[in-house]
């Protein structure tokens, strides 16, 4: 966003020193330097329209001071940047508004008579806006009172959100019903809901009434507890969110006392100290600095760390005593709305006097007091009204794609277990009805009659009703085909898969001191299946520092060839001022052939120029310097402060050849030069904007010159050049340039001009007029700027490193090799967001550029509609060579916020999404926080692509919410973007571990994980069918009651977890280096419908083996049926156990104990159950375990029963082996020094999915 703090602001906070050499006279005759008391003003015309020459700044004319006349509100007008202002009036996605303050040449001090102050700038923020926002009329209908310090009178009539706020997803009385309806989302939760009410009918009591819900409730609990858990964190932060307190103004006595937020309302007044976070949005009213500035910090809001000012009104500020304003005035503003860069209200006192007020008079929630004692407001909205919390939709409840997926196969065992149902009790009907009434009162499986002493004959209900009464039964007894369990085995593989991934050592950040955070614990296994990573840029890919590193002056690099400007070979720098030492607070590598340039004896051309273009870097800028304490007594660091870290650079590295800004207010700048101290007039400012892509400032210098200093894009600046230039030079320096880029470096370029007295006159009449006009105004000021940016000399260029986080381009890469896209969407600008595009190594030299800079949805359609064309001729030409890499150029998709507004929502969303998915990378920029949602659902709802969005501020709250997976960056960035994801870590680098290697494992375990458990359950049910077959189509079972209890709890269980928890298929070092082994988990091949189909076919063929083999050898013997019971239970747990083993990637104890242990514990199972007398099948285990035939059985049931897996693995791996195989062959034929042998490693290539 452009700057939004007036230039021309006198700042207290940088005491001038008083050794300073001045101007012995004013640049042109006829202006007089006003009282330095006031340096809101520079140079004034007497009042013939002369132009006075004398007079210097030892014998300024003192002029009184009026702070309501010399900042009225005329001073700081706001201008947009947008033209559209009534679509984000009407709720529709805004776009980043810049709101800019003219300098204060538009004083109104006309009725005092007092000579004009000719401090003169226009600001860059407008672009196409034809009236300034404080000028517009807001309507009565739509606008909020507020009056000062009256919550009463302001609430009287509407009564306006208070300040509490709420993250948190339940209440202690919305959780249990909330709760139970987000679990039941899960078909199987319904399924054994019905299950369990149907056994509580009397005539299907298959089960005990209370053992039936069981299982559900155990589930629902542990779900329940661990959703609680979650929420109850989200309601901890919310109440020491609430419960901080902040003084507000009381009615009574005009005295602040503490309060805490949650009681706040709107209208009251309140004061902010130092380091303090606002605790909601109010408009500044006053400040402990005489001229009303604030600093804040904006982390929270939009990810910046540099500071950014706001200021008081200097009407209110006069009326402030200590603080306190008790002059009745109301404040009419605009609804509360999501757009965090613009404000628009109107505040009018009780004499009839009104002022207008814009974004720079309002601070929102979350932001911090800086460099400020204390801040004054009133407070405009509050809680969930602020613009913060606006942004932020409430905490969605995700699920994993698998588990949704999960959903299909459930539903088709469902069909399943129907159709099996159905055929038992039509079987048994047809068997049912071909029997004599008299044989059923003593037919074995289905006997009316009762041998009880005191049991009853059963009721006989008809035949219809037998057969639905088996159909239900059925039903009840082969509930097991839908695996409960699975839910429970899913959360506690989830948790052991998170307990590994916070301890992951390469996911550490010793920077921040923080490790991995898995906020969500139930879609771990959605990051293995990324397809589009949503990237934030400042404080996610970038630590937003700035570092200078090349200068090119005269045609020569400089590249920093010495040593660092305070070590060994140069002198430290250092400046006196007032019997302190000032020191730059950042210490750079200064090229000491530039040093010895500058301090060499005598003038040169070279030395000149070298001069002026560090003059210009010290100059052009709005860096404002704070002196901050060291413990070293008499000993300050300069920090440069300012809204953009580009300046801040540029400052630093004047300061270490020897240019050090000292002191700025809105009059002059004192600039240490070579260790003299200068003072330059301030004369006008046009700050930069992206059409101009140029800043300039015009500087009254002590050789009593005015000139122009300007500094901007190379694609702007070398336009604007003197005609008279060597174009040698030109040419060398666009080389130097060129050079820069293609290192990734930020480039500008310096120009100076020199003003004649009519050429300053000139712009000085054009200004004013611009200045002064309500139609147009934006593109008249840009014009004038345009005409004093010109006939300009070249002093040379420099190449500034956007510091990026380490490893983030390599991480791209790695991103990029694994198949996953990544689009960067940034409220930067678009020059900014291109620069770091080259500096990650997102953007490449050989990507052709779209750019979509359109402000009418006509426009929009007709860039979106040539850039298609140019995609698919790019996609001709691809499909027309047998290779891809030399077939297409990659295509670079950079559109920007404005262009967003006509596209999302509208029909031209279906356009932007078949252009962006056809381009290699997408960079979005100057988009609002909802736009990046917008973005972020524009591929969801569009495809079955996995997304995840990274962020670190709370402008990037509504994107991670909206993605499948959202991670937020703990860092030095604010915790809202934290608080909001479902993960969270140190840096962008560690997504390539958290992806390609936890992800990775964690999709292929959870989709191993849920086809054997139902592989492991239907082979139970099935062994149970064929059972019924030979008794009578009834509910009969051989297995006993408690082993079909503690089949899913005890003998089966334990090892799936365990498998799910800690096998690898591949390990990290090969995923790591062959990231395309990432496409498995895009891909779906750990968990598909096909593999769902074969798993059910070879659980037919298992279950058969299991029963048959058995039944065969004792068909005709004297076992009997507990006998047979038990063998068909341990047959298949040691079946299902080994089954497991086959597939067990990487072995260790645990995995050892956990297969072979639970095969024993089945074994000791069985063993107590027969030995309980009053049990079926009393020592019927101890029978037949002795018998030679059991044991063989056994090994023979499990041979058979796996030969056909073990053949068809076998064949498939050797004739068509994936991605994974082939990477584990890599790793098994490393040689002995563990590196890879030659071996050619062929793996698939990377494919876009099918779209929805």
């Amino acid at each position: 966003m452009a700057s939004e703090r007036p230039l021309l602001i006198p700042s207290t906070r940088t005491p001038c020193s008083p050794s300073l050499q001045s101007p012995q006279s004013i640049p042109f005759p006829g202006f007089k330097p006003i009282s330095t008391t006031n340096p809101s003003s520079a140079y004034t015309m007497d009042r013939h329209g002369s132009l006075d020459r004398s007079g210097s700044l030892s014998t300024i004319q003192e002029i009184p001071q009026n702070p309501r006349v010399l900042y009225s509100s005329s001073a700081r007008t706001s201008i947009s940047s947008r033209s559209n202002r009534s679509k984000a009036a009407a709720g529709r996605n805004s776009v980043e508004e810049e709101f800019a303050d003219v300098s204060l040449s538009s004083l109104s001090i006309d009725s005092l008579n007092l000579p004009r102050s000719k401090q003169l700038g226009s600001r860059g923020g407008g672009e196409s806006e034809v009236f300034s926002a404080s000028q517009k009329e807001i309507n009565e209908e739509n606008a909020r009172f507020i009056y000062l310090n009256d919550p009463q009178l302001t609430n009287d009539r509407y009564e306006f959100a208070g300040n509490f706020i709420k993250t948190s997803k339940y209440s202690v009385f919305s959780f249990l019903p909330r709760n139970l309806f987000e679990q039941f989302h899960r078909v199987a939760y319904i399924y054994f809901l019905i299950i369990a009410i149907l056994n509580q009918l009397p005539q299907l009591a298959v089960f005990g009434r209370g053992a039936s819900l069981l299982p559900l409730a155990v589930v629902l609990l542990v779900t329940a507890i661990k959703d609680a858990y979650e929420d109850w964190r989200r309601h901890r932060s919310d109440r020491i969110e609430n419960n901080r307190v902040v003084e507000v103004l009381a009615m009574e006595d005009l005295q602040f006392r503490l309060k805490k937020w949650k009681d706040i309302r709107v209208g009251e007044m309140v004061r902010v100290k130092t380091n303090e976070t606002l605790p909601c949005d109010m408009v500044l009213l006053s400040t402990s600095d005489p001229s009303g500035v604030s600093y804040v910090q904006t982390i929270n809001l939009d990810g910046e760390t540099n500071l950014k000012t706001r200021y008081a009104k200097q009407e209110t500020l006069s009326l402030a005593k200590d603080g306190v304003i008790s002059t009745v005035a109301v404040i009419k503003c605009e609804q509360p709305n999501r757009n965090i860069y613009g404000f628009q209200a109107n505040m009018e006192f009780e004499d009839g006097k009104r002022l207008s007020l814009g974004p720079s008079n309002i601070i929102l929630r979350g932001c911090e007091l800086k460099n400020t004692d204390w801040a004054v407001g009133v407070i405009v909205y509050a809680g969930q009204e602020t613009k913060v919390m606006l942004n932020s939709s409430g905490t969605p409840s995700k699920r994993s794609r698998l588990e949704t997926s999960m959903n299909r196969e459930i539903i088709c065992l469902s069909l399943f277990l129907i159709a099996l149902c159905t055929a038992v009790s039509t079987c048994f009907g047809i068997w049912l009805q071909g029997q004599n009434d008299d044989d059923l009162d003593i037919m074995p499986y289905f006997r009316k009659k009762s041998f009880d002493e005191d049991g009853g004959n059963y009721n006989f209900y008809g035949l219809w009703l037998e057969i639905l009464f088996m159909f239900l039964m059925s039903v009840i007894v082969f509930q097991i085909m839908i695996p409960i369990s699975l839910y429970i085995s899913m959360e506690l593989v989830r948790l052991g898969q998170a307990y590994f991934m916070i301890r992951d050592t390469e996911l550490y950040d010793e920077a921040s001191n923080s490790r991995f955070q898995c906020r969500a614990l139930n879609i771990n296994e959605d990051l293995g299946q990324v397809k589009y990573v949503f990237s934030d840029k400042t404080g996610t890919l970038t630590e937003n520092k700035m570092d200078f590193q090349r200068a090119c002056i005269g045609g020569l690099d400089y590249y920093g060839r010495g040593t660092s400007s305070n070590e060994g070979g140069a002198d430290e720098i250092a400046v006196k001022v007032n019997g302190e030492v000032w020191k730059p607070k950042m210490k750079l590598k200064a090229d000491s052939e530039l040093l010895k340039l500058l301090k060499s004896p005598g003038e040169t051309p070279e030395k000149r120029q070298a001069h002026d273009y560090f003059l210009a870097l010290a100059a052009c800028n709005t860096i404002v310097p704070l002196p901050v304490e060291t413990r070293e007594k008499g000993v300050r660091l300069i920090d440069y402060q300012g809204e953009s870290p580009d300046e801040q650079a540029l400052v630093y590295a004047a300061a270490a050849y020897g240019f050090v800004l000292l002191e700025r207010t809105s009059g002059h700048i004192v600039i240490d030069v070579q260790g003299e101290k200068q003072r330059f007039n301030i004369l006008g400012l046009h700050e930069f904007d992206s059409d101009r892509k140029r800043m300039s400032v015009i500087v009254g210098c002590p050789d009593q010159t005015v000139r122009a200093f300007v500094k901007g894009a190379d694609s702007s600046m070398f336009g604007v050049l003197s005609k008279s230039i060597n174009s040698d030079l030109v040419h060398v320096t666009e080389s130097h340039l060129h050079s820069y880029s293609s290192l990734g470096l930020r480039t500008l370029v310096m120009g100076m001009r020199e003003l004649t007295e009519l050429e300053f006159q000139q712009w000085q009449s054009d200004y004013e007029k611009a200045s002064t006009s309500l139609i147009g105004r934006a593109c008249l000021l840009r014009s004038v700027a345009g005409n004093i940016e010109s006939n300009l000399k070249l002093l040379g260029a420099s190449g500034v490193e956007d510091k990026l986080q380490q490893g983030v381009p390599e991480a791209i890469e790695s991103l990029r090799q694994a198949g996953i896209k990544v689009w960067v969407l940034t409220g930067d600008k678009q020059e900014t967001a291109i620069s770091i595009g080259y500096s990650c190594k997102l953007l490449t030299s050989d990507m052709k550029q779209i750019i979509i800079n359109s402000r009418s949805k006509e426009a929009c359609r007709k860039s979106l509609r040539e850039a298609k064309a140019l995609a698919d001729r790019n996609q001709l030409r691809r499909d027309a060579q047998e290779t891809f890499s030399s077939a297409q150029e990659p295509l670079a998709l950079i559109i920007d916020g404005n262009s967003l507004v006509y596209i999302l929502e509208t029909e031209l969303e279906i356009e932007l999404f078949e252009l962006a998915t056809a381009c290699a990378v997408v960079l979005c920029c100057r988009v609002a926080p909802l736009q990046k949602a917008g973005i972020v659902a524009l591929i969801k709802n569009r495809t079955y692509d996995m997304t995840l969005a990274i962020g670190d501020g709370a402008n990037d709250v509504s994107m991670i919410q909206m993605a499948d997976v959202g991670i937020g960056i703990s860092g030095q960035e604010g915790r809202q973007a934290v608080m909001a994801s479902d993960f969270a870590m140190g840096q962008f680098r560690f997504l390539v571990p958290l992806l390609l290697v936890h992800g990775h494992w964690n999709y292929q375990r959870m989709g191993y994980m849920i086809l054997y458990n139902f592989y492991r359950n239907a082979v139970f049910v099935f062994i149970l069918f064929w059972y019924v077959i030979y008794a009578a189509y009834t509910v009969t079972t051989a297995i006993t009651e408690w082993s079909s209890v503690l089949y899913s709890v005890i003998y089966t269980s334990f090892p799936t977890v365990i498998v799910g928890v800690l096998d690898k298929d591949v390990s990290h070092k090969t995923l790591l280096k062959y990231p395309r082994l990432y496409g498995a988990g895009q891909r779906g091949e750990s968990y598909k419908f096909k593999l769902f189909c074969w798993t059910m076919a070879d659980t037919l063929w298992q279950s058969a083996v299991v029963f048959y083999i058995p039944y065969f050898t004792y068909r005709v013997s004297t076992v009997d049926i507990s006998m047979l019971g038990d063998l068909w239970t341990l047959a298949v747990v040691i079946l299902v156990n080994i089954h497991l083993a086959m597939d067990v990637f990487r072995w260790s104890w645990i995995t050892h104990a956990a297969l072979w242990g639970t095969i024993v514990a089945t074994c000791i199972c069985i063993s107590v159950i027969d030995s309980v007398p009053y049990l079926p099948g009393y020592w019927a285990i101890f029978h037949f375990a002795n018998a030679a035939s059991f044991w063989l059985d056994l090994l023979f049931i499990v041979v058979t029963a796996l030969i056909p897996r073990f053949v068809v693995k076998m064949f498939k791996q050797h004739l068509k082996p994936s991605d994974i195989q082939i990477g584990r062959e890599a790793e098994k034929f490393r040689n002995p020094s563990n590196q890879p042998s030659q071996v050619t490693v062929e793996l698939q290539p990377v494919v876009d999915p099918v779209r929805r």
